[in-house]
């Protein structure tokens, strides 16, 4: 199915997502399909309109995710990965953000760094 992608080409949403990836210090062969599929969806819904805007945030904060905080700070250093612990602790805090979308996702696809699943609290009733 994804091959068909190839043949007709990306759309201009997965090829700008795959930029903010690349911005974001990640390739974005890392991420597979579905998963970039499912960001440019919780974009649409959840995010503030300004599709470049929505993709780079969302895209920042699953390579957080993905990669971890030591990895990510050895990229962007010690200030861009507080920020992001900063909004890892406000998604948890209020679950219904794209932040919490981005980081249910990251952990739900299996892509999710081990230093990150450990901070995350998950309640089961």
């Amino acid at each position: 199915m994804f091959r068909l992608f190839d043949l007709l080409g990306r759309s201009s949403a997965v090829r700008a997502l795959d930029d903010a990836f690349r911005a974001s210090g990640m390739h974005p062969l890392l991420v597979p399909e579905p998963v970039k599929l499912t960001v440019i969806q919780l974009t649409k819904k959840h995010g503030s309109g300004n599709q470049p805007t929505d993709f780079a945030q969302a895209a920042h904060l699953m390579a957080y995710c993905i990669l971890g905080h030591e990895q990510f700070t050895a990229h962007h250093g010690a200030s861009e990965a507080e920020l992001l612990d900063l909004r890892v602790e406000n998604a948890l805090e209020h679950g219904s953000s794209l932040d919490a979308k981005v980081i249910l996702l990251a952990l739900h696809s299996g892509l999710i760094s081990p230093e990150i699943t450990d901070r995350i609290d998950l309640e089961e009733d």
